[in-house]
């Protein structure tokens, strides 16, 4: 029997064994774990199928949604939980859904990092034992190891210093010390483990916050925010609030089932209670709060945060559930991240190929994909693009799957996006820690990961994910005014109440409505399944790289992906094109395909 023992970081205290599921991809939690059963429902990932209940689980680091936090918190609570994570680097969204279980409802999941070294040993492994000192034995057989006596466990939750070395106001220790309240305390107190896992020495006002922590994801989701509330938690900051799981004024007409619709419209309910502005969009950027550049704020939602940092310049972190209603109760966040200009420079420097036409608004959440998939946890500069003057729909689309697929906060786009007039500006002066150059090939295989359903037939095209804003509606609406919808497949679109109302004033919505488009608020297509998704639709058409991504595991559903016209296109005549677009097909197979 072979053996390897090594020493992890702890993130979170506890000891452990059990089998070992091991994977090399990064996993988000969220849309790629199910919250009731721990079943990897992400359909792109190699663990597809896999229950993570009771094993335990090393993965490089999380990926893509910030509700990755919620959704792990909800299986360490309901039972389903991994017996331990192991991460080759520390994964802050998921480190929170831990702390998070451990310092408000007293259950503890360990969570420890073991560096690249370290997990390459795991790779073979098919046993572990985790000690409460932080020691790891690895093993080849797939029997138990014996556990060794361990010391008390080395972890923030075992410090004696409540302030985790870090330098507080005297309104921060006010907090601390529960002169604001029940609900401050805690939150600071959470605030304080992140920041100390972040390498924080300080705290930092923030202007405003965005919640994502407002999605439904269970029983302990609504727990959480209702014991901040019931304490008396209330905002320091102006605070809007994502995406939530139901249209909140709706989701009875649209037949959701009152044992879901009733606590998600709690959820939301408890966050207005806490002073939050009933915004519900996953697209804070199109509100008139929007931050401006270099202003510190709070934001959650993945493909949020990614727009606010690189298309805004605005200062966040990738925030996770929980993490964005702690630092909204008490206005301030740790020095760390984004916020710091330093950890802003690009180290992954991408090279576009030139393609065979201009591409039409599928190429950009299609380039966000690949871009994700290849950047990790790095934050790329784009090459290629300097003359293309990509809309900001374009960016919006290119952030949302980008955020999917890569768990960096940010990317540069070369005199497109405001921190790089040049590649060299992006990098910060230093060479790049990587280069990749992109062929046509790799956007050709990730145009099929999308597009993937084998038959042309779409039953519902999908649209807003993330929320539609004016410019689409009206886009949308010239391509369907005066034409008429195919009998059998629905189209339903997605959008905040802030833009449907401006949508609404400019005729868009009626032009809409003739066609037979469902609009829907509040909600957005990574919480709607049936019945908004039909019982009898099999295939989904979208034009959102986010959402082909998260379709087949969320709802079962196969999917094609494709251009805003070309979403249109299959709404009136049910059926997808199945061709490949020009740009992405050389000039002789375009020439061949057009004889």
């Amino acid at each position: 029997m072979s053996s390897h023992t090594m020493t992890a970081c702890q993130l979170t205290a506890g000891s452990a064994q059990g089998r070992l599921l091991f994977s090399d991809t990064p996993l988000s939690f969220w849309g790629g774990v199910h919250p009731a059963t721990g079943e990897v429902i992400d359909r792109h990932h190699p663990l597809s199928g896999q229950v993570i209940a009771g094993q335990v689980l090393a993965i490089p680091s999380g990926r893509g949604s910030c509700t990755g936090s919620s959704v792990l918190m909800e299986i360490i609570l309901n039972g389903h939980g991994p017996a331990a994570l192991l991460l080759e680097q520390p994964d802050e969204i998921l480190a929170l859904g831990a702390i998070v279980a451990e310092l408000v409802f007293g259950q503890q999941l360990p969570v420890v990092s073991v560096g690249p070294e370290g997990f390459a040993q795991l790779r073979n492994a098919r046993w572990v034992s985790l000690h409460a000192n932080g020691q790891l034995t690895a093993s080849s057989e797939a029997s138990p190891i014996s556990v060794l006596p361990s010391a008390a466990p080395v972890t923030a939750s075992a410090s004696s210093d409540a302030t985790f070395g870090i330098h507080l106001s005297p309104t921060d220790l006010a907090i601390l010390d529960g002169q604001e309240g029940r609900a401050r305390q805690v939150a600071l107190q959470i605030v304080l483990r992140m920041a100390s896992l972040q390498g924080a020495t300080e705290l930092i006002d923030v202007v405003q916050a965005h919640i994502d922590g407002c999605i439904y994801t269970g029983s302990a989701s609504l727990r959480f925010a209702a014991q901040l509330r019931d304490w008396g938690g209330q905002v320091k900051v102006p605070t809007t609030l994502n995406s939530i799981s139901v249209d909140q004024r709706r989701w009875r007409a649209l037949g959701i089932d009152p044992a879901f619709g009733e606590p998600a419209s709690a959820l939301a309910q408890a966050y207005v209670d806490m002073g939050s502005q009933a915004s519900f969009t996953c697209a804070p950027y199109l509100l008139d709060s929007a931050p401006k550049a270099g202003e510190d704020i709070v934001w959650a939602e993945s493909n949020a945060v990614v727009y606010a940092n690189s298309v805004l310049g605005a200062h966040t972190a990738k925030y996770a559930d929980f993490l964005d209603i702690c630092i909204a109760l008490i206005g301030r966040a740790p020095k760390a991240g984004c916020h710091l200009i330093e950890n802003r420079r690009a180290t992954l420097r991408v090279q576009l190929p030139v393609l065979p036409t201009t591409p039409d608004d599928a190429f950009y959440p299609l380039l966000g994909y690949l871009v994700g998939l290849l950047a990790g946890a790095r934050i790329p500069v784009i090459c290629g693009l300097e003359s293309a003057r990509p809309s900001l729909d374009d960016l919006k689309a290119f952030g949302a799957a980008f955020a999917t697929t890569s768990a960096a906060p940010m990317f540069h786009i070369v005199n497109v996006t405001p921190e790089a007039p040049s590649a060299q500006a992006a990098l910060a002066g230093r060479p790049a820690e990587l280069e990749h150059h992109l062929t046509l090939d790799e956007l050709r295989q990730a145009w099929h990961e999308l597009d993937s359903a084998p038959v042309p037939d779409v039953d519902l095209v999908a649209l807003g994910n993330p929320h539609f804003s004016e410019t689409e509606c009206h886009a949308l609406a010239k391509l369907l005014k005066g034409r008429q919808r195919h009998p059998a497949t629905a189209i339903v679109l997605t959008l905040g109440r802030a833009v449907s109302a401006r949508a609404e004033r400019q005729g868009d919505l009626a032009v809409l409505a003739d066609f037979g488009v469902t609009l829907i608020t509040d909600t957005c297509w990574c919480m709607l399944e049936e019945p908004v998704v039909p019982l009898s639709a099999r295939v989904i058409m979208t034009n959102s790289g986010k959402y082909a991504h998260y379709a087949p595991g969320l709802t079962g559903r196969q999917v094609h992906f494709g251009s805003l016209a070309a979403c249109a296109e299959a709404a009136c005549t049910g059926q997808a094109s199945g061709r490949l677009p020009d740009w992405l097909v050389t000039e002789p197979e375009n020439a061949c395909a057009r004889s």
